[in-house]
């Protein structure tokens, strides 16, 4: 058995759920798949899969043994392109997403700087704010804005995620200043309707734990920028990332409360999959983020 292509095709099944897809994508057959994981298994002495007429998935074994061979593979590739990559100019279609707000106000200008600096790249990017799968779509690379859920993708931090409770020096005037989390119970709090829960804001506890605040308002939209524009009118409170409000609050046109009670959670990432070689355009493009962007970005900094 070669047990590299074993553990690659391994990989490709329990990324793709399905020996066929598998099989597509590696240039082989279904037939060549099935055996080279039934021979793995049988070496592994272990079920590495749930297998079923109508669906496939990793069995406990299957789950600890797949977060090795992603490690393993890109281990084995950062080998083989680093013979290349120092003499290898980064070239070719760079396909990136992004969420609709960053994308706009951040990625928008840094890109051109960024093509700039490598006249053989070209990019496609697109924006909008639902999940999106890089595999099954076809991306490079994207950034990525909170926790990270998917374990089947490489990440690197681009920058810290800092989320304010902020309103209108008029709103605030009119209506007063929250001190507690359970104040907001008072106030117009506009609501983002990607979140899961949009009548909820998450904080910190006294107690360092974190709790939860029902809040209540009369606007819930699905864009970061939409609310920025109704708590400038002074429409009421929102929560919102330093990226999209930063400005503001440098220039005092939205006023920041309860700083110490805000969860800090996440951060904002570049990520790309594990089965796909961190070629030269990728990694040029994420070392150039993570420089634009850095661990204090200008819209953190208070001049």
């Amino acid at each position: 058995m070669d047990r590299f292509a074993a553990m690659t095709a391994f990989a490709r099944v329990a990324e793709t759920r399905s020996f066929s897809d598998a099989a597509r994508r590696l240039g082989t057959s279904k037939s060549v798949v099935s055996r080279q994981i039934m021979a793995l298994e049988a070496d592994l002495g272990a079920r590495l899969f749930h297998r079923t007429t109508r669906s496939m998935t990793l069995t406990e074994a299957g789950e600890g043994y797949y977060e090795r061979v992603v490690r393993v593979l890109a281990d084995v590739d950062d080998a083989n392109l680093s013979v290349t990559r120092l003499q290898a100019a980064p070239r070719g279609r760079l396909r990136v997403n992004a969420p609709m707000s960053f994308g706009v106000r951040h990625l928008a200008s840094a890109i051109p700087d960024f093509l700039a600096l490598h006249p053989e790249v070209e990019i496609h990017m697109t924006m909008n704010d639902r999940f999106v799968d890089l595999v099954d779509e076809g991306y490079d690379v994207a950034v990525r804005i909170g926790r990270l859920m998917d374990s089947a993708l490489v990440a690197r931090k681009l920058a810290p995620l800092r989320r304010v409770v902020c309103g209108s020096p008029a709103y605030l005037a009119a209506r007063g200043v929250p001190r507690t989390p359970a104040d907001l119970a008072g106030h117009e709090c506009l609501g983002y309707s990607n979140m899961t829960t949009t009548d909820e804001w998450s904080f910190i506890g006294t107690d360092g734990r974190p709790v939860s605040v029902e809040v209540r308002g009369r606007l819930r939209v699905n864009n970061g920028d939409a609310l920025r524009l109704a708590a400038l009118r002074g429409l009421g409170l929102v929560i919102q990332p330093s990226f999209i409000v930063g400005a503001d609050l440098q220039a005092g046109t939205l006023i920041g409360v309860l700083p110490d009670a805000v969860a800090q959670d996440g951060a904002i990432y570049a990520v790309y999959p594990h089965s796909r070689h961190l070629s030269p355009k990728v990694r040029a493009f994420v070392d150039f983020l993570a420089e634009r962007f850095g661990p204090r970005p200008a819209w953190d900094r208070i001049e």
